[in-house]
């Protein structure tokens, strides 16, 4: 399957205010647009590429758009970011089945996530990567006075890449009369259905100088430290209580003993990540002497600690957790664990792993009167 990448890089960056394309501003060495044109020329899944342009760049474009191992076609922008991806997607080859439309001011972009874009657009049509929401959401009238919380759960940020089979993005762009600030919006009025992917809280989009910076210090963290912790915990099985673990209720005739909902899984990870980055341990934060969090749903906790772990500068590289427990068998629930717990880390569900082990008979484990869990957690800063 022939696949091109559209990169729209034909704004002029005025909210940025440096007084030139934004795009053409260093990052780590190099101009922002670089590192979106060297992310999709190393991706197996990208074809060709065809990068949109202010009007003077076109006519005279950088080296790094010319040297390349893939064929890079270069036009001249339009007015809108639609008239621009429009005017690409003429340019494309003519076998192209999947077109990915990015945002050239998302540098920090990844080989995985564009992978991931692509084959989600390739089985559903069309698809964009992008996080959950992680705070409450309010909607304001006219006043600035909230008019309505909205479900978290059911909000989330759009990112790009934004990938859509061919016939789905001539339909989305042919439009001309609805303005919108992605290909997506677009798409959805033309009738089409767009499956969300798990984005990346990585992939940022530079508007600000406050942007520009904290891209730097990413790019920095990605040659820093790095930073392993460990996690332990065990409870006692009980009757009478619901087996929670990794956030998933699980069917089964006990549950874990605990201040808390007693989810193993998540105090087990929540102090690897807090050990990682050097922040204590579960019982520091949440003590359960303290009613506060008695039957709290550990999830949030979770979450809870990994807002302190960014805050102190750490990302989530991956996690790997294992269970051990006699019964029951937890194969049909590992994944919606490994969901949950990469949403509350705000990582991907491939850098989360869970297995289930069992302690051949052996001590309470084995007996089947408790259940332990170990975590290990990598941190980059």
């Amino acid at each position: 399957m022939h696949v091109s990448a559209i990169i729209a890089a034909a704004g002029r960056g005025a909210r940025f205010g440096a007084g030139r394309p934004k795009q053409l501003l260093a990052l780590g060495g190099k101009p922002i647009l670089q590192w979106s044109i060297e992310a999709f020329t190393r991706s197996a899944a990208i074809d060709e590429i065809v990068v949109a342009l202010p009007a003077e760049l076109a006519a005279n474009p950088p080296r790094y758009l010319r040297a390349t191992s893939k064929r890079i076609a270069i036009v001249e922008g339009g007015d809108r970011r639609q008239d621009s991806v429009a005017r690409a997607l003429r340019q494309i080859d003519g076998r192209t089945e999947i077109v990915a439309v990015h945002d050239a001011a998302r540098p920090l972009i990844t080989e995985d996530l564009i992978r991931r874009t692509v084959d989600a657009a390739r089985e559903f049509g069309a698809a964009i990567a992008a996080l959950p929401a992680r705070d409450t959401v309010k909607r304001a009238d006219a006043e600035r006075m909230i008019a309505a919380t909205l479900p978290r759960e059911e909000i989330f940020l759009a990112q790009t890449p934004q990938a859509f089979r061919v016939d789905v993005l001539h339909a989305a762009l042919a439009l001309s009369n609805v303005e919108a600030t992605d290909e997506a919006m677009l798409a959805e009025q033309a009738g089409h259905r767009v499956r969300l992917v798990d984005g990346d809280p990585r992939n940022i989009k530079i508007t600000t100088p406050d942007d520009l910076d904290m891209a730097e210090s990413l790019v920095v963290r990605g040659t820093a430290t790095l930073r392993v912790g460990n996690g332990y915990d065990l409870h006692r099985l009980v009757e009478g209580r619901p087996l929670v673990l990794g956030g998933v209720t699980i069917p089964f005739e006990k549950g874990l003993q605990g201040h808390s909902d007693a989810d193993a899984v998540c105090h087990a990870v929540t102090d690897a990540i807090l050990g990682a980055a050097g922040a204590g341990d579960i019982g520091r934060h949440f003590p359960d002497d303290d009613d506060a969090w008695k039957g709290a749903d550990s999830l949030k906790l979770l979450r809870r600690a990994a807002g302190l772990v960014g805050a102190a500068g750490f990302g989530v590289v991956n996690v790997d957790v294992v269970i051990i427990a006699q019964r029951p068998k937890l194969v049909p629930y590992t994944d919606a664990m490994a969901a949950n717990l990469a949403g509350a880390l705000g990582c991907a569900p491939d850098q989360v792993s869970i297995k289930g082990k069992t302690n051949e008979g052996v001590d309470s484990m084995g007996a089947g009167e408790s259940i332990a869990v170990h975590a290990v957690a990598l941190l980059s800063r």
